[in-house]
């Protein structure tokens, strides 16, 4: 044969087994990665290539799905039956930019390629299954009461069952229908979305901690209390007033100077709000006592998901006595999400037991058999029984003769606490308003605990408290559970 001829086939037949080669080498350990990357169309097209699973909240869907239309290979699209209502908790799926909150954590199922889903013929062929459905625990009414009240303020608010954890409510205002950018060609509405300064697509009920001033006084109080510093609610404390911040020419004052707040007891100094006494109290305590209770909480905790990720609440480290003293009335590095400030109310409300909160119940497949379930009153122990009835006692004095009368409940038992958060340079801006609460009724057994975060409602600085903007969100809400 001749050299070259000779030489040629050598080459090309090497060059063929390269090609089988690499294209078993595909085949065999690249064809996952590549079927799950993010640029391969085939993989939205599977997506919405039929109607997607259905989110429901108290047996009814509150998702649903259309067709697309022309002019795309996108055969449907996500619909929301009141969508600016629900969107805290279900997100938005959409075709051009994802999916978020429970659309995305569950799109697998939603969208029926979730392995689960299949049988074992039907995982080898990857052949698409009927979709999922995801059960949440929100109460309709505790929802709409929430959304309602809150209006047209910037704020959020949430809504605990203590006893199992069940989230009934999760709102963030201001709002938006996720119909809206869940196609193909919406990129004005999510021009204008992610364009808006009050930012509507930021879930404030989980991912937006701020300080959250007074409110945080519960959490000393209990760290206090635990820790025997204070043998009970009514035992009077050492706090000046005014009290000087340790190592500082600097005087925390209260915002009612005719308060009586000197050595005030814990009930007192929780019905008035008095700064001077938890002020005092925290740098008694120390930080890294007060540090521990609110991890007890849930504060620190980078790994909260219900079944979506809150970004942690923060008590800060590494401060000097002064600073310490201001964690204690809710200020210098301390942050909150309303969840997590529900979570301090749920805990005393549950006789010190903090069951993990949830807004799934079930994920269920087509036929309703559970994918995956979510046990309700999974708890852990954040104070004893005797600290949780005093501080719920104390809590009572604040909503029946304190700073909460706000939030009264007829035929109720209802405990409370109100917060007034500085912020800005010199505190120059308008301050958050917070209320945390639990409701009992004796007579039926139902309770809630709630938390509202008002971030900003148009009002006056002078106007903006806790007992005049945000317990009037969280009485409505409780009302509203406890029917």
């Amino acid at each position: 044969m001749n050299k070259t001829i000779r030489n040629t086939s050598v080459f090309v037949l090497l060059l063929v087994l390269a090609l089988l080669g690499r294209a078993t080498w595909v085949q065999a350990y690249e064809a996952r990665a590549l079927a799950d990357d993010q640029k391969n169309r085939r993989n939205t097209i599977a997506q919405y290539a039929q109607p997607l699973g259905n989110i429901v909240v108290a047996g009814s869907p509150v998702t649903g799905s259309e067709r697309s239309g022309g002019g795309t290979d996108l055969e449907y699209r996500r619909t929301y039956t009141d969508g600016e209502l629900y969107a805290a908790v279900t997100g938005y799926s959409s075709q051009a930019y994802g999916a978020t909150q429970l659309e995305g954590i569950y799109a697998d199922v939603l969208d029926g390629t979730d392995d689960r889903l299949k049988n074992p013929l039907d995982a080898v062929t990857r052949k698409q299954q009927e979709p999922g459905t995801v059960l949440t625990t929100i109460d309709p009414a505790v929802q709409k009461a929430a959304y309602r009240a809150l209006g047209n303020k910037k704020g959020a608010a949430v809504a605990v069952d203590p006893a199992s954890g069940r989230i009934m409510a999760l709102t963030s205002t201001p709002s938006y229908d996720p119909s809206r950018i869940s196609g193909t060609n919406d990129g004005a509405a999510w021009q204008e979305l992610t364009g808006d300064e009050d930012k509507p697509l930021v879930n404030r009920a989980l991912r937006q901690p701020l300080p959250p001033g007074s409110t945080f006084k519960l959490v000393v109080a209990a760290a206090a209390l635990e820790d025997g510093l204070y043998r009970s609610v009514d035992t009077a404390t050492e706090s000046p007033d005014p009290y000087t911040l340790p190592h500082t020419r600097t005087v925390l004052r209260n915002e009612n100077a005719s308060a009586p707040c000197e050595n005030a007891t814990i009930r007192t100094a929780l019905r008035y709000s008095c700064n001077n006494v938890f002020g005092k109290m925290a740098a008694d305590l120390g930080q890294d006592k007060v540090r521990a209770m609110a991890e007890k909480f849930g504060f620190n905790d980078a790994g909260l998901d219900v079944p979506v990720r809150a970004y942690a609440s923060v008590y800060p480290s590494k401060m000097d006595p002064a600073q310490t003293a201001l964690s204690g009335i809710g200020q210098f590095d301390v942050t909150a999400t309303p969840l997590q400030m529900a979570m301090v109310s749920a805990a005393i409300a549950n006789d010190g037991l903090l069951a993990a909160p949830h807004m799934v119940s079930e994920v269920v497949d087509s036929d309703g058999d559970a994918l995956t379930s979510f046990e309700d009153g999974d708890t852990r122990r954040i104070v004893s029984s005797a600290t949780a009835g005093q501080l719920r006692s104390a809590m009572v004095t604040v909503v029946e003769e304190g700073t909460g009368t706000n939030a009264a409940v007829a035929g109720a038992e209802v405990g409370g606490k109100t917060g007034t958060a500085q912020h800005g340079e010199n505190n120059s801006k308008t301050p958050y308003a917070w209320f945390t609460s639990y409701a009992k009724d004796p007579s039926t057994g139902k309770q809630v605990a709630v938390a509202v975060m008002i971030e900003d409602s148009g009002a006056a600085r002078s106007e903006v408290s806790g007992n005049g903007l945000a317990a009037p969100v969280a009485q409505k809400m409780m009302a509203a559970a406890l029917k």
